[in-house]
């Protein structure tokens, strides 16, 4: 690329007057001579008064000050980055991130107690719901305030969004889901009615169905496309407080107020195991993914299959549940047994999520606190203060390392 491509002509000829003014000034005057031929400023004369006498020297003063400049500054920030909080730097991997205190954004709108924080799958949105009837949207990045989504007339009890991140469907208090497209600008297109109490939980089952809990004491499938209930679960005997299924959409397992976690096969109805070890509520109830399945395994004293075998990394071979009693228990699915209990918060256990690296998982406690476990020993790593009052739920973001949690105190 030539200097006509790169300097406008005005500037092109103050460069080379710049350039014959240092050769004079050098002593270089048959150089200056032919310089200026070939460049078309025969009639150049040297003038100690013109703006062009040492202009050379001095822009070359000015690039190696600059230069210097930016050296200090990339010298402070390093020392910078090196003296800030962990929780302000990113790392290379979501996997190799934990949260740490403080918290980096707090998100003010809600009028009531948030009951559940949901990451959108492939975008930089965090989904809130509420007790004031709303879900609020926010920008998980930058903690900016998106909007509000209105339509429920009681308390919203969970979020959640299909694996596209097209689809976004609540439950209330109120007896409804609703499920709303994203793409339409989160217009409601389908209110799903069956429920005789409070709907507490729901999640998707594969991508043309949904799976709800309810204080009715049921859980219910539901056919996305139109509406309808396609069958309901009846076993517990109290309220049913959460829901979640295997990825191959093959299993169930549910969390009750009668202090069970059962398991359910979606596709027949029936309950396949009724597991029992808490002494109060159990609040919620997942499978592991297979990740962790190595952890969990030498925690809990279990040979470790060959990798090539094929049931190896089935999905569904271990639920966790936390529960009122104050801890979380590990659960071998197809034996129904507790494996192992997670002691350590001081009071109920509200929700965890497992951490991608598949090694921790991640509670909140009405102790206020956030606990992290080592799957592989089960013990508490670390606690970190979450809120000022109960904390009710957790979520960890598949985009970006963010844990959100929420609190009774609107945040």
């Amino acid at each position: 690329m030539s200097f006509e491509q790169i300097l406008p002509e005005r500037q092109l000829k103050e460069l080379q007057k710049s350039v014959l003014d240092f050769m004079h000034t050098q002593g270089y005057t048959e150089s200056a001579a032919v310089f200026a031929r070939e460049s078309g400023n025969e009639g150049f004369v040297a003038d100690p008064t013109d703006r062009h006498h040492n202009l050379l020297a001095k822009k070359w003063t000015s690039v190696i000050r600059l230069q210097k400049k930016i050296m200090e500054l990339e010298s402070k920030l390093s020392k910078l980055q090196e003296e800030a909080p962990l929780s302000l730097r990113r790392p290379s991997s979501v996997t190799e991130w934990l949260p740490r205190p403080p918290a980096r954004t707090k998100l003010a709108q809600h009028r009531s107690p948030i009951t559940r924080v949901r990451f959108h799958p492939q975008y930089t949105v965090l989904a809130t719901a509420s007790e004031d009837m709303t879900v609020k949207l926010w920008d998980s990045e930058s903690g900016d305030f998106e909007r509000t989504v209105k339509g429920h007339t009681k308390a919203v009890q969970d979020v959640a969004f299909d694996s596209k991140g097209s689809i976004m469907v609540t439950c209330s208090a109120d007896l409804t889901l609703r499920v709303w497209d994203i793409a339409a600008d989160y217009k409601c297109v389908r209110t799903l009615h069956g429920h005789d109490h409070c709907v507490s939980a729901v999640c998707f089952l594969g991508a043309d169905r949904l799976a709800s809990a309810s204080r009715d004491r049921t859980i219910k499938i539901w056919d996305l496309a139109t509406g309808y209930c396609v069958k309901t679960l009846v076993g517990h005997a109290e309220w049913v407080r959460s829901v979640d299924v295997t990825p191959d959409s093959r299993l169930l397992c549910t969390a009750s107020n009668d202090q069970s976690v059962r398991l359910w096969d979606p596709a027949t109805g029936e309950c396949k195991a009724d597991m029992r070890g808490h002494s109060n509520v159990v609040e919620t109830a997942r499978f592991a993914p297979p990740n962790t399945y190595t952890c969990l395994r030498r925690l809990a004293g279990l040979p470790q299959p060959p990798a090539t075998a094929a049931d190896a990394n089935a999905p569904g071979q271990f639920v966790i549940s936390g529960s009122r009693d104050k801890t979380l228990c590990l659960w071998d699915t197809a034996s129904a047994q507790l494996l192992h209990t997670f002691i350590g918060h001081d009071d109920w256990v509200r929700d965890f999520v497992f951490h991608p690296s598949g090694k921790t998982i991640i509670s909140v406690s009405d102790d206020k606190t956030m606990r992290v476990w080592d799957l592989a020993t089960g013990r508490c790593s670390k606690t970190i203060e979450a809120s000022q009052h109960f904390t009710t739920c957790i979520d960890f973001s598949t985009v970006s390392p963010l844990v959100a949690t929420g609190s009774v105190d609107t945040e």
